[in-house]
């Protein structure tokens, strides 16, 4: 069973999920699950078809925005940020850690225009460092304002 840490008000990272996670996260109000994984990244890993099913069985949306060795790409970046403002309620995202999902999430709400500072209080605040985005945050924030 996977831990969701809280990143706001309604948004949770979590490590890999299973379909047996998706009633506890339907408890906690999610509406929408986001998965940053790739199948097939590790054996025995759940595949995103499976949680996807678990997902729209319990009335759950559910999108896929893996996050690869190739990384956080302005693509990636703008589909979590449209996916974080089209969910009617709280967002559960996972991947292998949290890690990843963590840093979609906050390069989505830098880009946004939420302060990147909070962003990186909020991360810090669910155990997740931001320090290797710290400068595309910022820059993302201030494209943002413009």
């Amino acid at each position: 069973m996977s831990e969701f840490r809280t990143l706001s008000d309604t948004v949770f990272a979590a490590g890999q999920i299973a379909p047996e996670d998706i009633a506890r996260a339907e408890t906690q109000g999610v509406t929408l699950i986001v998965n940053n994984r790739p199948d097939g990244e590790a054996p025995g890993q759940p595949d995103g078809e499976s949680i996807e099913a678990a997902a729209r069985a319990a009335g759950i949306d559910y999108v896929a925005i893996p996050v690869d060795s190739s990384g956080f790409d302005q693509g990636r970046i703008a589909a979590m940020q449209a996916a974080l403002d089209n969910a009617e309620g709280k967002v559960l995202a996972y991947c292998r850690t949290g890690t990843r999902s963590t840093l979609l999430w906050a390069l989505a709400e830098a880009r946004g225009g939420r302060d990147p500072a909070s962003i990186e209080r909020a991360a810090a605040g669910a155990g997740y460092d931001l320090a290797p985005i710290h400068t595309a945050l910022i820059e993302l924030a201030e494209q943002a304002q413009k």
